[in-house]
């Protein structure tokens, strides 16, 4: 009986060990054949050619230079005072700026300009403001007229006219170039 028992129990062992996986192994095989790589070669490599810059005499290209010989409208005499000291309202930009009012004491004539951190500075004529070194040159009952001396691409300096106008109740101001 026991000899029964162990044939039973290899018969049956040999039955697993089969074609279970036969078409698998038989793929692998198959998938090898007809197959012949080829890998093309490292390109040649050229030899580094040392380049001599020569051109000293030429303007540095990441330096701001003049476009065009100075023509000098009035002779380059128009530029700013830059060792001047600044007021409050040259920090701002003159479109951030508003006119809310006007203002006579002592017989001046001031304009009322609110900044935008909603500062409220009183102006007068010469009194300066924005950024571009502007000036004030009239004030009247709804307007302040400003000179502004900017820069140009060629690095010449010229005026440029400029006015706040006095803001409407909707609280929009508007600026005339």
């Amino acid at each position: 009986m026991r000899r029964l028992i162990i044939l039973g129990l290899l018969t049956g062992l040999s039955a697993c060990s089969g074609g279970a996986h036969d078409d698998l192994e038989q793929f692998i095989q198959d998938s090898g054949q007809g197959m012949h790589g080829k890998v093309d070669p490292i390109p040649e490599v050229k030899p580094y050619e040392p380049f001599i810059y020569e051109a000293f005499s030429e303007p540095e290209p990441f330096k701001p230079r003049k476009l065009k010989p100075s023509s000098g409208s009035g002779g380059g005499l128009i530029q700013p005072d830059l060792n001047r000291r600044k007021e409050a309202l040259e920090s701002f930009e003159l479109e951030k700026l508003k006119m809310v009012g006007t203002l006579e004491q002592n017989s001046v004539f001031y304009a009322l300009i609110k900044a935008p951190d909603n500062s409220l500075h009183r102006v007068k004529i010469g009194n300066h403001l924005g950024v571009n070194y502007g000036t004030v040159v009239t004030i009247s009952a709804s307007e302040v007229n400003v000179k502004e001396i900017v820069e140009d691409s060629a690095g010449d300096w010229s005026e440029k006219e400029n006015s706040i106008t006095l803001a409407e109740e909707s609280g929009q101001d508007q600026l005339k170039k």
